[in-house]
């Protein structure tokens, strides 16, 4: 049976893979393709680090998204994916008994608090995964189209569109921000963010979350790692903010304890880069709607829960296939 997937985006495409895995035919449809650097969509600019998140749910998706990527680095490292040494900040909880994953990931350890860099209330070390998006997007269109994917570039009004350019009965829809429009869902928020891309040789995660938002992420095959961050929900503005730069570096020096004294804006900054995430009131929306299936509005969290929400694709997808073919059956 065929499959068309509206959006080529980090969930498009892995929903794309779960398909095929299992047999369908799979058409994608997206304004955007693997290669484009259009700030218009989010998956090229993420930073894409595999962190599991300890408070937005879904940690069943996460689990699966973490063996995949997992699983993936060790299998192919040409398609930019990596494992590293990841380090974890919190200041808004005493403890870390709200870190589910850390029975997930591999050597789990917590930080003595003498060792936590100021205000820090917790902190734990662990193995997890990066993905660098400019290495991986093209990495898993190429192995779509050599399982028979094909991918239009077109922009679409509506799911119907989909269908006729196409011929496909079934849709998935993964557009992202499109479903402002496409689904008519007055839920999604642009989420602004603003990050650096930094020549450095630095090779581990290190992020700090609760009072603000600060991460370090290196990018395999490049020399470099992004710094971050900012999330500005309803904040529209593409240009660089110079103050913000300056606060990205400050907060970083900050979280990597010196790592990062030598860095100089002017000299070592080789891009920045604003885009805007995927956000959604009340949390993604992963759920039937007809002949449609929706995946979408996962924010700052794509990747996180990129495989285990393809994995909920095609099963949504296998129950209304199971419903045409009973209904192709009796006419």
């Amino acid at each position: 049976m065929e499959v068309a997937i509206i959006g080529s985006g980090i969930i498009g495409l892995l929903s794309a893979l779960t398909l095929t895995d299992v047999g369908y035919k799979v058409t994608i449809v997206a304004r955007d393709l693997p290669g484009d650097e259009s700030i218009e969509w989010a998956s090229p600019w993420a930073g894409a680090a595999i962190f599991p998140h300890p408070d937005v749910g879904g940690e069943p998706l996460q689990v699966e998204t973490f063996k995949y990527y997992w699983a993936l680095a060790y299998r192919d490292p040409t398609s930019g994916v990596q494992v590293v040494k990841a380090t974890e900040y919190y200041d808004d909880r005493e403890n870390d008994s709200s870190i589910w994953y850390k029975k997930l990931v591999p050597r789990y350890q917590k930080i003595p608090t003498r060792d936590l860099p100021e205000g820090s209330k917790i902190g734990f070390t662990y193995q997890s995964i990066t993905v660098n998006p400019a290495v991986f997007l093209p990495w898993i269109k190429k192995e779509l189209e050599a399982r028979g994917v094909e991918f239009i570039r077109k922009t679409i009004q509506t799911m119907q569109e989909a269908k006729k350019i196409t011929g496909c009965k079934l849709i998935v829809h993964a557009s992202g921000l499109g479903a402002t429009e496409l689904a008519n869902d007055k839920d999604m928020v642009a989420i602004r963010g603003q990050t650096m891309i930094v020549e450095t040789d630095f090779d581990e995660l290190s992020m700090h979350q609760g009072s603000h938002y600060t991460y370090v992420i290196p990018r395999m095959y490049s020399g470099s790692a992004i710094m971050g961050g900012i999330s500005q929900p309803g904040n529209f503005s593409r240009e660089v903010d110079e103050d913000l730069r300056d606060d990205i570096l400050r907060r970083t020096k900050k979280l990597s304890e010196g790592s990062f004294d030598s860095v100089d804006l002017k000299r070592d900054v080789k891009r920045d880069i604003v885009a805007f995430r995927p956000g959604r009131k009340g949390g993604y929306r992963l759920e039937t709607e007809g002949n449609v299936v929706h995946a979408y509005g996962f924010g700052g969290l794509g990747y996180v829960f990129s495989y285990g929400a393809a994995q909920k694709v095609c099963e949504m997808v296998d129950v209304l296939a199971k419903e045409q073919r009973k209904l192709g059956s009796r006419l």
